[in-house]
C-alpha cells in the first residue's frame, strides 16, 4: 500500500544528524477519519472511511479481559475467546472461517487485561456477510458440553506448548504480574490455570456470554472502502435487534507505587541460560506522566538502538538480548487501560547471579534519573515512535481494531489523532522526571528465572 504523505514525511525525518542539532519532532498532519454512532441498544460504532484500497478491516471488541474474569475462572475470558469459534445455532462450527477465508479474507481473536477483540479483513464485497455473522455469535452461541469440553482442551493444550513446555514461558507477563500487583485482577494469571478451567460449567460459559458480550458491552470499528452511513445502517440491520444487558459493577483495579522492592526466584528445566524479568509500576493511563513513561520505555529497551541494549547487550556483553516497554508483551500503551508495568525482559551470560544483571540494568537507568539523556537521543526515539504509529494504522486490520480499542477504553476513538502530538511533546525534563519517580528500587519487581541443574549422570 502506498503510505499517506504525512508518513513519508516522518519516515523521511529519521535521518542522521549531529548530536545536539536534532528538529524538534513535529505532530503530523495526517488526521485519521472517525465517525461514530451509538445504536439504541449500546452498540457503538467507529467507521474510518479510506478508499485507498477495496478492502477493509473490522474489529469487534468486547470490553471484557483478564481483569473482569470471575475468581475461581483464571483464564476464562480466553476460554470464551476460543467457545466464540465454536458455532451458533444458525451457523454450525467451520462457516465462520469458510465464509471468510473462501472470500480472501482473514480473521483471528485475542484476549487482552481489558478487553477481547475479534478481528477480520476482506474484500469490501464480503462487508455485508461478515457483519451477519458477527451479529450471529453476538446474538447466541452453541454452546454444549462437547463443544466447551473442546476447547477446554485446546486452551489446556495452549498453556502446555507456551508455558509449561517452553522455555522461560510467559514468566516475563504471568509471573511477573502476580509478584508486582496486590489487586487479584490485575495479578491473577489470565492466561489459564487447569484447575480453574476444568471447574468451568456450562452455566458459567452461557452466563459470561449473556453478560458481556451484549453489545452494549461492545465496540465495532470498521475501516476501509466503505460509506459510514451504509455501514451504520448495516449494522443497525443485523445488530439492532439485539438486547442490551446489565453489566456488572467494575472492580476497584489501582495500585499504588510499590514501597519496597519483590523478588522471587525460579527454576526452568527447559532453559539453557538464565534470565531476568523486571517490572515497575507505571503511571495509570490518563496521567501526565503516561506518554512520557511510554517514550522513556521506548528509549530504554525498544530494539537494537536503545540505551539498555546498547550498554548491556552490545557494551558489557552481560546480556544475550533484551526486550520489553511500557504494557509489553500485550500491547503498548495506548492499547492499554489500568495498571500495567514496564517490562525489561532479558537472557543473561551466567557470569554473575541475577541480582547483578538487576543492579547494571538499575545503574542505566539511574544515569537516566540523574544526567537525563540528549535531545538526539530522545527525538530520535519519538520520530521511530510516531513513525511505527502510523506505519501501524496504515493497515486497515489494525486502524480498525485500535479505533475500537480507543472508543472502549476511553469513550473517544478520535483521541488516537493526539497521540503523535503527545509523543512529540515528550521533554527531556519529562524523561528525566519520570525516570527518577517511577524506575525505583522500592517500585521494581523482578524474578531471577535460573537453569534447573542438569541430574547427575547414573542418577535414577
Amino acid at each position: 500500500m502506498k503510505p499517506h504523505l504525512a508518513a513519508v514525511a516522518v519516515l523521511a525525518g529519521a535521518v542522521a544528524f549531529a548530536p545536539g542539532t536534532a528538529p524538534a519532532a513535529q505532530a503530523p498532519s495526517w488526521v485519521i477519519p472517525t465517525v461514530v454512532k451509538k445504536l439504541p441498544n449500546g452498540l457503538t460504532v467507529v467507521v474510518s472511511e479510506d478508499h485507498t484500497t477495496p478492502t477493509f478491516g473490522i474489529s469487534v471488541v468486547y470490553k471484557v479481559g483478564f481483569r473482569l474474569e470471575p475468581k475461581g475462572r483464571t483464564g476464562f475470558a480466553h476460554l470464551f475467546e476460543h467457545m466464540m469459534f465454536e458455532g451458533t445455532p444458525d451457523s454450525p462450527k467451520g462457516v465462520f472461517n469458510k465464509v471468510i477465508q473462501g472470500g480472501g479474507g482473514i480473521n483471528n481473536g485475542s484476549t487482552r487485561f481489558d478487553y477481547t477483540d475479534y478481528i477480520e479483513s476482506a474484500p469490501v464485497s464480503a462487508l455485508d456477510p461478515i457483519l451477519w455473522l458477527e451479529a450471529d455469535r453476538m446474538k447466541a452461541l452453541d454452546i454444549s458440553v462437547e463443544n466447551l469440553n473442546n476447547q477446554r482442551d485446546v486452551v489446556k493444550e495452549e498453556i502446555r506448548v507456551n508455558v509449561k513446555n517452553r522455555p522461560y514461558g510467559l514468566f516475563f507477563w504471568t509471573d511477573l504480574c502476580g509478584l508486582a500487583f496486590d489487586r487479584w485482577e490485575n495479578a491473577h494469571d489470565g492466561y489459564g490455570s487447569f484447575t480453574d478451567l476444568d471447574a468451568a460449567k456450562i452455566e458459567d460459559v452461557k452466563a459470561f456470554h449473556t453478560t458481556f458480550y451484549a453489545p452494549n458491552n461492545a465496540v465495532i470499528g470498521i475501516a476501509g472502502d466503505v460509506k459510514p452511513d451504509e455501514v451504520f445502517a448495516l449494522v443497525e440491520k443485523y445488530f439492532g435487534a439485539i438486547p442490551s444487558q446489565p453489566l456488572p459493577p467494575k472492580p476497584e483495579l489501582s495500585e499504588k507505587l510499590g514501597d519496597k522492592e519483590r523478588t522471587l526466584t525460579e527454576t526452568d528445566q527447559f532453559a539453557r541460560v538464565p534470565a531476568v524479568a523486571i517490572g515497575y509500576r507505571m503511571p495509570e493511563p490518563g496521567s501526565p506522566d503516561y506518554i512520557p513513561a511510554w517514550v522513556l520505555g521506548d528509549l530504554l529497551v525498544s530494539g537494537d538502538a536503545s540505551r539498555l541494549y546498547q550498554a548491556l547487550v552490545k557494551g558489557k556483553e552481560l546480556f544475550l538480548n533484551l526486550d520489553g516497554g511500557v504494557h509489553w508483551p500485550l500491547g503498548n500503551a495506548i492499547t492499554n487501560g489500568g495498571p500495567t508495568m514496564m517490562v525489561i525482559f532479558g537472557l543473561y551470560k551466567p557470569v554473575g547471579p541475577g541480582r547483578q544483571m538487576v543492579d547494571a540494568v538499575q545503574q542505566e537507568i539511574d544515569a537516566v534519573a540523574s544526567k537525563g539523556v540528549t535531545a538526539a537521543e530522545l527525538e530520535r526515539v519519538k520520530t521511530k515512535m510516531i513513525s511505527d504509529h502510523f506505519s501501524n494504522l496504515e493497515m486497515l486490520i489494525n486502524r480498525a481494531d485500535t479505533l475500537a480499542i480507543r472508543q472502549a477504553l476511553t469513550g473517544d476513538a478520535a483521541s488516537i489523532n493526539k497521540v503523535p502530538a503527545q509523543i512529540a511533546a515528550v521533554t527531556v525534563s519529562d524523561v528525566k522526571r519520570v525516570a527518577a519517580k517511577y524506575l525505583t528500587v522500592p517500585n521494581r519487581s523482578w524474578i531471577d528465572r535460573l537453569s534447573a541443574p542438569k541430574p547427575q549422570q547414573g542418577a535414577k
